[in-house]
Formats: structure tokens, C-alpha cells, sequence
């Protein structure tokens, strides 16, 4: 048996710690600032009229349950998430909701599907993590039958995002340790190459790829903002050990670094995006 790699080993030591354990803290703020990907992924599930739904990187559950509510009793929707916190939380919130979502806590570039099991795959946000992505597209691609349609939301540049950078510019000095973003390494940024993701699903086993650069007006109250870039990201993550002194001199540096998206009582921010599709080839008969 081959191995985790160190990186593997560090995502899932990040998503099973403080991470996942911040994102099912933060589940409301994320819930409301990611909303039109939702309704984004309910649409292009209706619109394909499929049945049988893997929602990848499913976090606490959002997208997964608004797809279960779309396909009502004669459909199904699996969630999968590295993260045991946020799957437990997923599944809280299906039971409080009298939901048929199904949640399962495994890696999904590896985990055992059932072959041929799901008519459609979807993601909002939760691909670019793999650290393996051409391994792991085939995995999904074996547990997809023939003809089904794959529909996932991947960040495009950080220089497109300025919102997603702000605090780790404006903490810069204050925080001159904070590691760099690497490209193409797993993480926010790591389908931002067009190129790269149409041959990592090529290689995977998918074809029709069709890429479309989308922006999504996203919005959550100004009163949550410094809670969010003091627990979110490379910054948030930096602040888990840093002593009260520090973090104040942090919020006084980075909060007005968002000034400009402040509208009133709301932060309101334009997320650049990749809407990536494709689907798995018939078989000749």
C-alpha cells in the first residue's frame, strides 16, 4: 500500500482540526456568502434532470440538502468531505431537517464508490484540494455511469480575487512568516490554470469539457467581517497562536483594508470563478 504523502497528511490534519472545526463555526456566514453557487449547482442539476447526485467536498452540508430538497423523494444526494467535524455537522442539520441526504466521511479522490452509482457529480469549491486531482477525477469518473455529467465551482486567480488575499496583504508586515500561495499546489487557488484543469479531467476520463469564467456577487453582514479574516485563511490560521497583542494589532490593520467592500451593513465582493463541466463518454454498443 503506497503511503499519504506529507501534503496529503496536512490537509487532512487541517480539515479534521481547526480548520474544519472554524468552517462549521462559521457554517451561517459561508452558508449566506456562497449561496448563488448554490443556486447555481441546484439549476444545472435540474436542468440535466438528474437523480443520483455526488456532492464533493460537501463542507456542512449547504449544497447537498438543497440538492436533496430539488430532487425530492425520487432522487438521491450523497455528500462527501474529508472533514469529520463538518460531515457530523452536515448530518445534524439533515436530521433537524427531516432530509434524505446522505453524507459519508472519506476522501473522495480515493474513496470506494460504488461503481457507477451517481448520474451527475457536483462541487462548490471542494475539488482543488486533491492532492492527487488526475487520480482522483478517475475515481469520481468510475463511480459516474455512462453519459453522466459532471458540474463543479473552482476559484480562477488570486489577482481576480482581491477580497480572498486582502487580510494576507494588509498583515503582511505584521505576519512576515505567512507562507506563500503556491500554484497549482492543493489549495483555494489550484484550478486557477484553465488549461491544467481541461487536462486533468481529460485525463481522468472525462470529456466534453467546457470551461466558463462566471463572477458571483457574494454578500454576509459587515458585523461578521472580523471574525471572518481572523479565523478564515492564511491569516486566521496564523492568529491561532498568536497572543492578544498581536491580534489586535492585526484587526487594526486589516479591517480598514476592506473598507472598499463595505456597502452599508453588508460585505459585498465579487467572486471570479471557473463553472466547469463535463461528462463521461458513452460506450460504443
Amino acid at each position: 500500500m503506497t503511503s499519504a504523502s506529507p501534503n496529503f497528511i496536512e490537509q487532512a490534519s487541517l480539515w479534521n482540526g481547526p480548520s474544519g472545526d472554524v468552517w462549521v463555526q462559521q457554517q451561517p456566514v459561508l452558508d449566506r456568502m456562497f449561496q448563488p453557487m448554490e443556486t447555481l449547482l441546484v439549476n444545472a442539476v435540474r436542468e440535466r434532470r438528474a437523480n443520483r447526485v455526488l456532492d464533493v467536498g460537501c463542507g456542512t452540508g449547504a449544497t447537498t440538502l438543497a440538492l436533496s430538497q430539488a430532487l425530492g423523494t425520487q432522487g438521491r444526494c450523497t455528500g462527501v468531505d474529508i472533514s469529520a467535524a463538518m460531515i457530523a455537522a452536515a448530518k445534524a442539520r439533515a436530521q433537524q431537517r427531516g432530509s434524505t441526504a446522505e453524507f459519508v466521511c472519506a476522501d473522495a479522490g480515493a474513496y470506494p464508490f460504488e461503481p457507477a452509482s451517481f448520474d451527475m457529480v457536483v462541487s462548490r469549491l471542494g475539488v482543488m484540494f486533491f492532492e492527487q486531482p488526475e487520480q482522483a477525477f478517475a475515481n469520481l469518473r468510475r463511480a459516474a455511469v455512462d453519459d453522466a455529467s459532471l458540474c463543479f465551482i473552482a476559484w480562477r486567480g488570486m489577482e481576480e480575487n482581491p477580497f480572498m488575499t486582502t487580510a494576507e496583504r494588509a498583515a503582511g508586515t505584521l505576519l512576515p512568516n505567512l507562507p506563500a500561495r503556491q500554484p497549482d499546489a492543493p489549495g483555494q487557488f489550484a484550478f486557477a490554470n484553465r488549461d491544467r484543469v481541461t487536462a486533468l479531467l481529460k485525463s481522468g476520463g472525462w470529456s466534453d469539457i467546457a470551461i466558463e469564467p462566471i463572477d458571483l456577487v457574494c454578500t454576509f453582514p459587515e458585523s461578521e467581517l472580523i471574525g471572518y479574516f481572523t479565523r478564515l485563511g492564511p491569516v486566521g490560521l496564523a492568529l491561532r497562536q498568536a497572543d492578544d497583542r498581536l491580534r489586535n494589532q492585526i484587526i487594526e490593520k486589516v479591517r480598514p483594508a476592506y473598507d472598499a467592500f463595505v456597502d452599508g451593513a453588508d460585505v459585498r465582493y465579487t467572486a471570479a470563478c471557473w463553472l466547469i463541466r463535463a461528462r463521461v463518454p458513452q460506450r460504443p454498443r
